[in-house]
Protein backbone atom coordinates (compact mmCIF):
# COMPACT_ATOMS: atom_id res chain seq x y z
CA UNK A 1 0.00 0.00 0.00
CA UNK A 2 1.16 3.54 -0.77
CA UNK A 3 0.31 5.97 2.02
CA UNK A 4 0.59 9.78 2.06
CA UNK A 5 1.46 11.02 5.56
CA UNK A 6 0.78 14.75 5.67
CA UNK A 7 2.22 16.91 8.42
CA UNK A 8 -0.26 19.55 9.56
CA UNK A 9 0.53 19.79 13.25
CA UNK A 10 2.10 23.26 13.36
CA UNK A 11 0.49 26.46 14.60
CA UNK A 12 2.04 28.61 11.86
CA UNK A 13 3.32 31.50 13.98
CA UNK A 14 5.37 32.99 11.14
CA UNK A 15 2.21 33.45 9.10
CA UNK A 16 0.89 35.77 11.82
CA UNK A 17 -2.78 34.88 11.39
CA UNK A 18 -5.54 34.00 13.85
CA UNK A 19 -5.88 30.42 12.60
CA UNK A 20 -3.23 27.83 11.68
CA UNK A 21 -1.90 28.34 8.16
CA UNK A 22 -3.02 24.88 6.99
CA UNK A 23 -6.64 25.88 7.64
CA UNK A 24 -6.54 29.32 6.02
CA UNK A 25 -8.87 29.65 3.05
CA UNK A 26 -7.38 30.78 -0.25
CA UNK A 27 -9.84 31.26 -3.08
CA UNK A 28 -12.51 29.86 -0.73
CA UNK A 29 -10.70 26.57 -0.13
CA UNK A 30 -8.56 25.57 2.89
CA UNK A 31 -4.86 25.14 2.18
CA UNK A 32 -4.88 21.60 3.58
CA UNK A 33 -7.58 20.62 1.09
CA UNK A 34 -5.41 21.67 -1.87
CA UNK A 35 -2.71 19.34 -0.54
CA UNK A 36 -5.15 16.54 0.23
CA UNK A 37 -6.62 16.76 -3.26
CA UNK A 38 -3.17 16.33 -4.82
CA UNK A 39 -2.91 12.92 -3.17
CA UNK A 40 -6.61 12.10 -3.55
CA UNK A 41 -6.28 12.44 -7.32
CA UNK A 42 -2.91 10.63 -7.54
CA UNK A 43 -3.78 7.18 -8.85
CA UNK A 44 -0.95 5.36 -7.04
CA UNK A 45 -1.92 6.64 -3.59
CA UNK A 46 -4.08 4.15 -1.69
CA UNK A 47 -4.62 5.98 1.59
CA UNK A 48 -3.93 9.28 3.33
CA UNK A 49 -3.08 10.02 6.96
CA UNK A 50 -2.78 13.49 8.45
CA UNK A 51 -0.83 14.51 11.53
CA UNK A 52 -3.08 17.30 12.79
CA UNK A 53 -2.75 20.13 15.25
CA UNK A 54 -4.43 19.21 18.51
CA UNK A 55 -8.06 20.36 18.64
CA UNK A 56 -8.40 20.76 14.87
CA UNK A 57 -9.11 17.16 13.95
CA UNK A 58 -12.89 17.64 13.73
CA UNK A 59 -12.38 20.67 11.47
CA UNK A 60 -10.08 18.65 9.25
CA UNK A 61 -12.54 15.76 9.02
CA UNK A 62 -15.41 18.14 8.23
CA UNK A 63 -13.43 19.72 5.39
CA UNK A 64 -12.43 16.28 4.10
CA UNK A 65 -16.08 15.23 4.05
CA UNK A 66 -17.09 18.44 2.29
CA UNK A 67 -14.49 18.01 -0.45
CA UNK A 68 -14.91 14.22 -0.82
CA UNK A 69 -11.42 13.27 0.30
CA UNK A 70 -12.31 9.59 0.42
CA UNK A 71 -8.70 8.38 0.81
CA UNK A 72 -8.32 10.07 4.21
CA UNK A 73 -8.27 7.11 6.63
CA UNK A 74 -6.43 8.31 9.70
CA UNK A 75 -5.93 11.52 11.65
CA UNK A 76 -3.15 11.51 14.26
CA UNK A 77 -2.35 14.17 16.83
CA UNK A 78 0.70 16.34 16.32
CA UNK A 79 3.41 16.93 18.90
CA UNK A 80 5.85 19.62 19.93
CA UNK A 81 8.29 19.17 17.06
CA UNK A 82 8.23 17.94 13.48
CA UNK A 83 10.24 14.86 14.39
CA UNK A 84 7.89 13.95 17.25
CA UNK A 85 4.83 14.56 15.08
CA UNK A 86 6.08 12.28 12.32
CA UNK A 87 6.87 9.62 14.92
CA UNK A 88 3.28 9.89 16.18
CA UNK A 89 2.11 9.28 12.62
CA UNK A 90 4.39 6.28 12.20
CA UNK A 91 3.17 4.70 15.44
CA UNK A 92 -0.41 5.46 14.42
CA UNK A 93 0.04 3.65 11.11
CA UNK A 94 1.61 0.64 12.80
CA UNK A 95 -1.21 0.54 15.36
CA UNK A 96 -3.65 0.64 12.44
CA UNK A 97 -2.04 -2.61 11.22
CA UNK A 98 -0.31 -1.10 8.22
CA UNK A 99 2.53 -3.26 6.91
CA UNK A 100 6.15 -2.34 7.51
CA UNK A 101 6.59 -2.84 3.76
CA UNK A 102 4.05 -0.13 2.94
CA UNK A 103 5.52 2.92 1.22
CA UNK A 104 5.00 6.17 3.12
CA UNK A 105 5.31 9.58 1.49
CA UNK A 106 5.92 12.17 4.22
CA UNK A 107 4.74 15.52 2.87
CA UNK A 108 4.20 19.03 4.23
CA UNK A 109 0.51 19.82 4.57
CA UNK A 110 1.23 23.41 3.49
CA UNK A 111 3.11 22.42 0.32
CA UNK A 112 0.01 22.21 -1.91
CA UNK A 113 1.45 22.21 -5.43
CA UNK A 114 2.97 18.74 -5.48
CA UNK A 115 2.35 17.08 -8.83
CA UNK A 116 1.24 13.55 -9.60
CA UNK A 117 4.52 13.05 -11.46
CA UNK A 118 6.53 13.86 -8.33
CA UNK A 119 4.34 11.53 -6.27
CA UNK A 120 4.67 8.74 -8.82
CA UNK A 121 8.44 9.15 -9.12
CA UNK A 122 8.86 9.06 -5.33
CA UNK A 123 7.04 5.74 -5.17
CA UNK A 124 9.05 4.31 -8.07
CA UNK A 125 12.42 5.35 -6.64
CA UNK A 126 11.51 4.12 -3.15
CA UNK A 127 10.49 0.75 -4.57
CA UNK A 128 13.82 0.50 -6.37
CA UNK A 129 16.23 1.84 -3.74
CA UNK A 130 14.34 2.08 -0.43
CA UNK A 131 14.74 5.85 -0.11
CA UNK A 132 13.47 8.84 -2.10
CA UNK A 133 13.87 12.55 -1.35
CA UNK A 134 12.38 15.27 -3.53
CA UNK A 135 14.68 18.15 -4.35
CA UNK A 136 16.15 20.57 -6.85
CA UNK A 137 19.74 21.44 -7.57
CA UNK A 138 20.73 24.92 -6.43
CA UNK A 139 20.96 27.64 -9.05
CA UNK A 140 21.61 30.45 -6.59
CA UNK A 141 24.99 31.50 -5.20
CA UNK A 142 24.87 30.02 -1.69
CA UNK A 143 26.73 31.74 1.15
CA UNK A 144 27.01 31.01 4.86
CA UNK A 145 25.80 33.58 7.37
CA UNK A 146 28.26 34.20 10.19
CA UNK A 147 26.98 36.86 12.61
CA UNK A 148 26.05 39.74 10.30
CA UNK A 149 28.39 38.74 7.50
CA UNK A 150 28.29 36.18 4.73
CA UNK A 151 31.12 33.74 4.08
CA UNK A 152 31.94 31.52 1.16
CA UNK A 153 30.81 27.89 1.20
CA UNK A 154 33.44 25.60 -0.31
CA UNK A 155 30.92 23.11 -1.74
CA UNK A 156 30.18 23.82 -5.44
CA UNK A 157 26.55 24.79 -5.90
CA UNK A 158 25.96 22.02 -8.45
CA UNK A 159 26.40 19.58 -5.55
CA UNK A 160 23.90 21.37 -3.28
CA UNK A 161 20.26 20.24 -3.16
CA UNK A 162 17.24 22.27 -2.06
CA UNK A 163 15.10 19.56 -0.53
CA UNK A 164 11.34 19.58 -0.80
CA UNK A 165 8.81 16.92 0.14
CA UNK A 166 7.69 14.16 -0.22
CA UNK A 167 10.38 12.16 1.56
CA UNK A 168 9.53 8.54 0.89
CA UNK A 169 10.46 5.36 2.75
CA UNK A 170 9.10 1.99 3.77
CA UNK A 171 7.10 2.26 6.98
CA UNK A 172 9.48 -0.15 8.72
CA UNK A 173 12.47 1.97 7.69
CA UNK A 174 10.90 5.08 9.16
CA UNK A 175 10.02 3.30 12.38
CA UNK A 176 13.52 1.89 12.87
CA UNK A 177 15.07 5.28 12.08
CA UNK A 178 12.93 7.14 14.61
CA UNK A 179 13.53 4.43 17.21
CA UNK A 180 17.30 4.70 16.68
CA UNK A 181 17.12 8.50 16.88
CA UNK A 182 15.37 8.26 20.26
CA UNK A 183 17.99 5.83 21.54
CA UNK A 184 20.84 8.06 20.36
CA UNK A 185 19.32 11.33 21.59
CA UNK A 186 18.86 12.81 18.11
CA UNK A 187 16.08 15.37 18.51
CA UNK A 188 14.25 18.07 16.55
CA UNK A 189 15.52 17.17 13.09
CA UNK A 190 13.73 19.37 10.57
CA UNK A 191 12.80 16.62 8.10
CA UNK A 192 12.83 12.87 7.60
CA UNK A 193 15.77 13.12 5.20
CA UNK A 194 17.91 14.93 7.79
CA UNK A 195 16.98 12.40 10.47
CA UNK A 196 18.11 9.54 8.21
CA UNK A 197 21.27 11.46 7.36
CA UNK A 198 22.01 12.04 11.06
CA UNK A 199 21.87 8.26 11.49
CA UNK A 200 24.49 7.80 8.78
CA UNK A 201 22.34 6.94 5.77
CA UNK A 202 24.22 8.26 2.74
CA UNK A 203 22.23 6.86 -0.17
CA UNK A 204 18.92 8.72 -0.17
CA UNK A 205 18.11 8.90 -3.86
CA UNK A 206 16.89 12.21 -5.22
CA UNK A 207 13.61 12.72 -7.08
CA UNK A 208 13.45 15.84 -9.22
CA UNK A 209 11.06 18.36 -7.68
CA UNK A 210 9.78 21.63 -9.13
CA UNK A 211 9.72 25.32 -8.34
CA UNK A 212 5.97 25.02 -7.81
CA UNK A 213 6.42 22.24 -5.29
CA UNK A 214 9.09 24.37 -3.66
CA UNK A 215 6.38 26.75 -2.45
CA UNK A 216 5.69 26.02 1.21
CA UNK A 217 3.17 28.41 2.72
CA UNK A 218 5.06 29.88 5.66
CA UNK A 219 4.78 33.68 5.45
CA UNK A 220 2.11 36.08 4.13
CA UNK A 221 3.97 36.70 0.87
CA UNK A 222 3.77 32.97 0.13
CA UNK A 223 -0.01 33.31 -0.07
CA UNK A 224 0.37 35.89 -2.86
CA UNK A 225 2.71 33.56 -4.75
CA UNK A 226 0.33 30.64 -4.30
CA UNK A 227 -2.62 32.61 -5.66
CA UNK A 228 -0.55 33.71 -8.64
CA UNK A 229 0.45 30.11 -9.37
CA UNK A 230 -3.13 28.89 -9.02
CA UNK A 231 -4.32 31.29 -11.70
CA UNK A 232 -1.29 31.14 -14.00
CA UNK A 233 -1.47 29.46 -17.38
CA UNK A 234 1.44 28.57 -19.69
CA UNK A 235 2.20 30.83 -22.64
CA UNK A 236 0.84 29.32 -25.85
CA UNK A 237 4.14 29.76 -27.67
CA UNK A 238 6.26 27.93 -25.10
CA UNK A 239 7.43 24.39 -25.94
Amino acid sequence: MNIALLTAGGSGNRMGQDIPKQFMCIDNKPVIIYTLQAFQYATEIDAIAVICLKGWDTVLQAYANQYNISKLRWIFEGAGSNQESIYNGIIGLLNAKCSENDIVLVHDGVRPLVSEEIIRNNIEICRKYGYAVTGLMCKEAIMERVDDNIHEIKIPRERLVRTQTPHTYRLGTLYQAHKAALERGIKETVASCTLLAALGVTEQHIVLGSEKNGLKLTRPEDVELFKAMLHASPESWMK
